[in-house]
């Protein structure tokens, strides 16, 4: 498959671009919004489009030509405001659902946030974050589209543990962390596990390969 990743540049993105180069069944596709990223990824032989997510449906939808899987990692990072919250990670994420539906993609996977489906789980001091991801989740779910979302819990900039928990719900592990790499290994494995197909976990690091914890969602 083309797999196009909106947010190619961010940590997860990247990681996920070298996932699916090193593993050589997908085509990564980067979605970036500055000249000088796809200018990167062209070094690193991958093909880039230039897009931003507060362009408009069609707009975006412009830079799905031949693709067949859309995988979202975009957010709009800790140094911006409530107002680029609810621009990229809520109405971003959304113009991109409804671009995927229109060039007729059908599967999408989507990065949430740890508890994003539970009000009660929110870090008050994250709200708006949270209120952006669980209504970008709610869309996705209420959409026509064959949809994972993924829940990671805190990301860390560490070697891959190669190790996971995926569950539903995760309120009773020892370890509410996980590397930024092994969620990539995450989105890679999901695209075509039929195991994740229309369903949303929380996943952090644990004690199984990524693809047992997948088999048994």
């Amino acid at each position: 498959m083309n797999v196009l990743i909106v947010g190619a540049n961010g940590q997860i993105g990247q990681h996920l671009v070298d996932e699916l180069k090193d593993e050589g069944k997908h085509k990564p596709v980067a979605f970036v919004r500055k000249e000088e990223q796809v200018e990167k990824f062209k070094e690193q032989d991958v093909e880039a489009r230039l897009g931003n997510l507060e362009d408009s449906v069609g707009e975006i939808k412009e830079r799905m030509a031949d693709i067949d899987a859309v995988v979202f990692t975009a957010g709009s990072g800790g140094s911006t405001g409530s107002d680029k919250t609810l621009l990229i990670d809520l109405d971003g994420a959304v113009k991109v659902i409804e671009a995927t539906k229109a060039s007729g993609i059908d599967r999408f996977v989507m990065v949430s946030a740890f508890g994003a489906d539970d009000r009660d789980r929110w870090n008050e001091e994250l709200k708006p974050y949270y209120v952006a991801k669980h209504f970008a989740d709610m869309w996705l779910m209420d959409s026509s589209l064959n949809y994972t979302i993924v829940r990671p819990g805190m990301l860390e900039n560490k070697e891959s543990i190669g190790k996971v928990l995926a569950k539903d719900v995760i309120t009773d592990s020892d370890v509410f962390s996980i590397p930024r790499v092994d969620v990539a290994k995450v989105l890679a494995a999901s695209l075509e596990n039929e195991n994740t197909y229309h369903k949303s976990f929380d996943l952090v690091t644990g004690d199984k390969s990524v693809e047992d914890a997948l088999n048994g969602l």
